[in-house]
C-alpha cells in the first residue's frame, strides 16, 4: 500500500475496503506480514524512538487508527482519507474469516480475556475457525518458549494472528516473528476486549469528532492520565508546526 508522513510515522493510505482487501490477501497466502495500528499514542513513541519508529515503518500496513492520524494526513497531504480503526478492523476481518474459511490465533492478554473471546466469537462468529490462544507471561520469553510459540502457530495453519500485547510491546513482538511466523500479524491493542464487552467504545459522535480518548480517559482516568495528556499536547504541538511549515513551503513555491 502507498504510504504518506506523518511526522515520525509512514501511515498507509487508501479507503477503508482497500485496507481490508490487501489484509485479507496477506492471510489468504499465508504471508508472514505485520500490520501496526497507529495512534497518537504509537506516533509519539515512535517520535520519541528511533528504533521503534523504524519497527512500525518497516510494518507493511500502517493503519491511521485514531481520527487525529486520519486529519492529519489529510491537512498535510490534501487527499480524504478514512479512518482505519483497529475495533472496526477486529471485527470485519473475524467476519470475513468466518466467511472465507480462515484460520484466525489471538495471541497476547491474560487467560481470561482469551476465554472471553473464544466464547464471544463462538456466539457472534459460530463457523469462525479459532486455531488457538496462547497467553504469554508477563516477562521476557526463554528461547524454548518463543520456539514453541512459533511452532504452536506456525502447525496451527493460521491466516490471521491477532496480538493484543499493547504499544509498543506488540509491535516488537511482530517485527521480531516477521519470516518466523507464516501468517497475516495484525496489533490489535484495546481493540479486543473492546469488542468481547470488557470495555466501552465510546458513542459514534465522540469517535467522529477525534474525542474516543476522552470517552477512554473517562473509564481508566488514573491509568491514562500522563500518557493522553503528554502525548495529546505533544502531538498537537508537533503537528501544528508541521502544518505551518507545510503550507510556507507551498506559498513559497
Amino acid at each position: 500500500m502507498n504510504k504518506k508522513s506523518l511526522l515520525s510515522l509512514e501511515v498507509s493510505t487508501g479507503k477503508y475496503e482497500d485496507f481490508i482487501s490487501v489484509l485479507s490477501e496477506y492471510a489468504v497466502a499465508k504471508k508472514s506480514t505485520y500490520t501496526c495500528v497507529a495512534n497518537v499514542h504509537m506516533l509519539i513513541e515512535a517520535y520519541n524512538d528511533i528504533a521503534f519508529a523504524s519497527i512500525v515503518n518497516n510494518a507493511e500496513v500502517v493503519t491511521p487508527d485514531g481520527m487525529p492520524l486520519a486529519k492529519g494526513l489529510e491537512l498535510l497531504h490534501g487527499e480524504k482519507q478514512d479512518r482505519v480503526a483497529g475495533m472496526d478492523l477486529l471485527p470485519d476481518l473475524l467476519g470475513i474469516s468466518e466467511k472465507e474459511n480462515l484460520k484466525v490465533f489471538f495471541y497476547g492478554g491474560t487467560q481470561e480475556m482469551l476465554d472471553q473471546t473464544k466464547s464471544y466469537c463462538n456466539k457472534e462468529y459460530p463457523l469462525l475457525d479459532i486455531a488457538g490462544v496462547i497467553s504469554p507471561p508477563f516477562r521476557s520469553l526463554t528461547l524454548e518458549e518463543e520456539n514453541e510459540y512459533i511452532e504452536r502457530i506456525n502447525s496451527s495453519d493460521a491466516n490471521f494472528v491477532f496480538v493484543a500485547l499493547g504499544c509498543p510491546k506488540q509491535e516488537k513482538w511482530m517485527a521480531s516473528m516477521k519470516g518466523k511466523i507464516n501468517a497475516c500479524m495484525i496489533g490489535i491493542g484495546g481493540a479486543l476486549p473492546v469488542m468481547i464487552g470488557m470495555q466501552k467504545r465510546a458513542p459514534k459522535w465522540m469517535q467522529n469528532a477525534s474525542l474516543e480518548w476522552l470517552f477512554r480517559f473517562g473509564q481508566e482516568p488514573k491509568r491514562l492520565f500522563k500518557r493522553y495528556f503528554y502525548t495529546n499536547s505533544l502531538f498537537l504541538f508537533l503537528f501544528s508546526k508541521e502544518y505551518i511549515k507545510t503550507k510556507l513551503k507551498i506559498s513559497n513555491s
